[in-house]
């Protein structure tokens, strides 16, 4: 399929604010609210066809930019810069093939996102969110499921035009050879501060809204076989930490696996080499140990891509997440003996195809497993969570990190009627929990077979009339 001409006509920018059930604590910040973006795009085919698309986004602070000197609000407002700048570009930028759009910006919006202080990985959260929508448009125009336009490459994604390694290399057979899946595990993500069982929590502190609270109730409700724990750089408190976490994952009666995000808290490869050795000489640990699928970035940014890290990924294999400022960190990582990479809508949706396909060739190349991880950060039920997981499992991964479900009471700040349309339209997806609607997960997987809608996963729209707009 030839991938079409598109205009953008309209870029609309809205948020609405999203408070958390329960603290979730990452890195260096405790979160308890944050705005959601969301992006409608109004797009023109070369042959005078017209549709609206949609994307959606938390804004969550002291992620894409740690600097302490940085308020929160700063740092949402970094985002909205993103968000604007892009906007414009996009909507000066003539008529280009969906994909054409990305990469003729690419540069461009680096460069002026650098100009307005804003770091590659903050840069590119304005791409993410605005060529998800616009690519959304041309599949509801087209009536495509998202996997059936990118197996067609109707965005005509052609990385050789942007970037090196793609010589030869057959895009359109790849993107051909990528399947979704009717379902996909959910990973729960443990934070710092999660209470793990009921002793950790006093009554007073007890939510009731009919959700899992504890780590324990997660397990029993969910059924999930997949955890992410995170880890903050004391050696001494993770492994007292993940000694609790491991008492009751192991009192189940299942096999689970875990991923351990070191959130960028330690300062080189030696710091979490002696969190590891500390995890195979405590017996208490001796199952989670051999759980362990691969460790997160765990050294800060700064010096993340400074030294080898062989003897680190030797242990397990090590993945680059905020280090992922922009096309080129991940060839770089490779070199310092990193073998993976996350896969994050907020990061840009061509990124990860891009970086997909990179495991697929260097797999080849070196005779050594490369391969994508899917992270969340904390998307939102509805069409951040749903785009995502249509990403995801198109490019073939079999779980995925959720934790926006958990730390926020279903779809909390959207009115009674998207709410109603949303669990209409996604009945596998989402059930109704104490009057809310909340993503479903059985057996520690979520049902994504209604995702196969026209557009990126969403078979509905949000109510616009229940946010505020962005503003110029």
């Amino acid at each position: 399929m030839t991938a079409p001409s598109v205009t953008v006509l309209e870029i609309d920018l809205f948020e609405r604010d999203v408070t958390m059930r329960l603290p979730f604590r990452f890195g260096i910040i405790t979160l308890t609210e944050a705005p959601q973006a969301f992006v409608r795009c109004r797009v023109r085919l070369g042959d005078g066809r017209e549709g609206t698309g949609l994307a959606a986004e938390l804004m969550v602070p002291k992620w894409f930019d740690k600097d302490p000197a940085l308020s929160h609000e700063q740092n949402i407002d970094q985002l909205r810069d993103a968000l604007r700048l892009y906007r414009e570009a996009v909507l000066a930028n003539g008529a280009q093939t969906p994909f054409g759009h990305f990469a003729s910006l690419y540069r461009p919006h680096l460069d002026a996102g650098a100009a307005h202080a804003l770091n590659p990985l903050t840069a590119s959260f304005g791409p993410a969110l605005i060529d998800r929508a616009v690519f959304d448009a041309v599949c509801r125009i087209e009536g495509l499921s998202f996997a059936n336009a990118i197996q067609a490459n109707l965005a005509g994604i052609s990385p050789r035009d942007l970037v090196d390694g793609f010589d030869g290399f057959d895009m359109d057979g790849f993107l051909g050879s990528l399947e979704p899946a009717a379902s996909i595990h959910a990973r729960h993500t443990v934070g710092m501060v999660d209470p793990l069982t009921a002793a950790d929590q006093s009554p007073e502190d007890r939510i009731g809204d009919g959700l899992p609270e504890t780590l324990e109730e997660i397990a029993a409700a969910y059924g999930h076989r997949y955890y992410k724990l995170k880890v903050g750089g004391d050696v001494y408190a993770d492994i007292d930490r993940l000694s609790r976490i491991a008492r009751v994952l192991d009192a189940r009666a299942c096999d689970y696996r875990v991923t351990l995000d070191g959130n960028e808290q330690y300062s080189d490869a030696q710091g979490v080499l002696e969190l590891l050795a500390a995890i195979e000489a405590e017996p208490a640990l001796e199952r989670l140990n051999a759980a362990i699928l691969f460790v997160e970035q765990p050294i800060a940014r700064a010096r993340a891509l400074e030294a080898d890290i062989s003897p680190l990924a030797a242990r397990h294999p090590v993945i680059v997440d905020e280090s992922d400022g922009d096309l080129e960190a991940f060839p770089f990582a490779r070199q310092m003996g990193y073998s993976g990479i996350s896969s994050k809508d907020c990061k840009g949706f061509y990124k990860s195809l891009i970086n997909r396909a990179r495991c697929q060739i260097w797999s080849g190349e070196d005779r050594r497993r490369y391969f994508m991880s899917a992270e969340d950060l904390t998307a939102q039920a509805g069409v951040a969570v749903q785009q995502d997981l249509a990403l995801v499992t198109l490019i073939g991964l079999d779980h995925v990190e959720r934790n926006g479900h958990h730390y926020v009471n279903g779809m909390a700040g959207a009115s009674e009627e998207e709410q109603a349309r949303f669990l209409a339209a996604h009945p596998d997806l989402y059930t109704r929990v104490n009057g809310r609607v909340c993503l479903r997960i059985e057996n520690g997987q979520l049902a994504i077979g209604s995702l196969q809608v026209a557009g990126m996963g969403t078979g509905t729209e949000p109510d616009w009339n229940n946010m505020r707009e962005m503003g110029a």
